[in-house]
């Protein structure tokens, strides 16, 4: 399959490389599954032998055909031509298993932090670094104020590195699969997540208002990167200031 430059799409070459990755998640089996961006359907054929129902969403048309013809031996398989970044979600429980394209897994994985229909878990193809930062409660390891924020609502793993071979055509940076599994309780309240989203999002960009807060409490001095700040800090900090 052609590369979609306007998507910065990279397909995965082998249902092998799909099903190694499936067999590592936490997708239980019977679930519906949405594969977001699904292409020519190397993850949704996959997904079909294991999950109940398989919606695999597709917008580009000259792709959606193709996708079609490879899908209809599978009964269980629907076709969407939908955005995933507008797309509505069923409101039962629901799973994804996706490779996105790279240029919208920021925006995509902001609306999931959102959504008040979670998914229970969300597997996503990304950028490696674009993964690594979201892992928000690894000491030591830069994060951003997008993996503060899905943090509070999913506990975030690098289920594996991928090889740039793993793809047709090979991607110009290097891949990760990560799994975002929904918790229980999140660790922000529905009601104050808007003032916490705020917070956040003030503090990382303009470092004179996170030098005001009340550093003392989580042992940080004045000057310090928003980047170095784990998710438990963060929280820590927000429930102790008043000013959100």
């Amino acid at each position: 399959m052609k590369r979609l430059h306007t998507h910065s799409q990279h397909f995965l070459r082998s249902p092998a490389t799909a099903q190694g990755l499936l067999r590592r998640s936490s997708i239980k089996k019977r679930s519906t599954v949405y594969d977001l961006g699904a292409g020519s359907g190397v993850i949704s054929s996959v997904l079909a032998k294991h999950a109940r129902k398989v919606i695999a969403v597709e917008v580009e048309p000259d792709t959606l055909e193709i996708l079609k013809r490879n899908m209809a031996p599978y009964t269980n398989v629907a076709i969407l031509r939908k955005d995933i970044l507008t797309l509505e979600f069923q409101k039962e429980p629901y799973a994804i298993f996706a490779n996105i394209p790279f240029s919208i897994s920021s925006p995509l994985v902001a609306r999931l932090a959102e959504l008040t229909n979670k998914p229970e878990v969300a597997c996503l193809i990304v950028q490696k670094q674009f993964g690594y930062k979201l892992q928000s409660n690894t000491p030591g390891q830069f994060t951003n104020q997008l993996g503060m924020l899905v943090g509070t609502q999913y506990t975030v793993t690098v289920l594996k590195n991928l090889r740039k071979t793993d793809y047709w055509p090979h991607p110009a940076v290097d891949t990760v699969c990560i799994e975002l599994k929904k918790r229980r309780t999140p660790l922000i309240e529905p009601s104050r997540f808007a003032a916490y989203k705020k917070f956040t999002e003030d503090c990382f960009s303009d470092p004179k208002k996170l030098a005001v807060m009340p550093l003392h409490i989580i042992g940080i001095k004045p000057g310090a990167s928003p980047s170095r700040l784990t998710l438990d800090q963060w929280l820590l900090l927000f429930h102790s200031q008043k000013r959100y």
